[in-house]
């Protein structure tokens, strides 16, 4: 059975993408300049993507439907991301918290 490195890599890009670097051996480079919003948004979409898919590939391996290692691919891409999405999470919530303690 081949170890697959494409959920690790595409969770890498999407850190890139939103620390606003450019993702190492992705296709597509980051397009032009967009607002911070447009970032997020995107992000957050991407990410709730990703969560959806696994939590689709997961139902149907419960199911026995699925093949094993597009189930177990899926998962992981999943829990990757929502890996990253917790960690950005509290990054933003510490940078709050520091704004806040901040004299005027």
């Amino acid at each position: 059975m081949a170890i697959s490195f494409v959920p690790a890599m595409n969770a890498y890009q999407a850190a890139s993408r939103l620390g606003g670097g450019e993702a190492v051996g992705s296709a597509g480079a980051m397009q032009g300049a967009g607002s911070f919003t447009d970032a997020l948004a995107n992000a957050a979409k991407g990410a709730v993507s990703t969560l959806q898919t696994g939590e689709a590939a997961a139902a149907q391996g419960a199911a026995g439907q699925g093949e094993m290692v597009h189930v177990v691919n899926a998962v992981t891409a999943a829990e990757l991301t929502l890996e990253t999405v917790v960690a950005i999470r509290d990054k933003v919530i510490s940078a709050y918290q520091d704004i806040i303690k901040m004299p005027i």
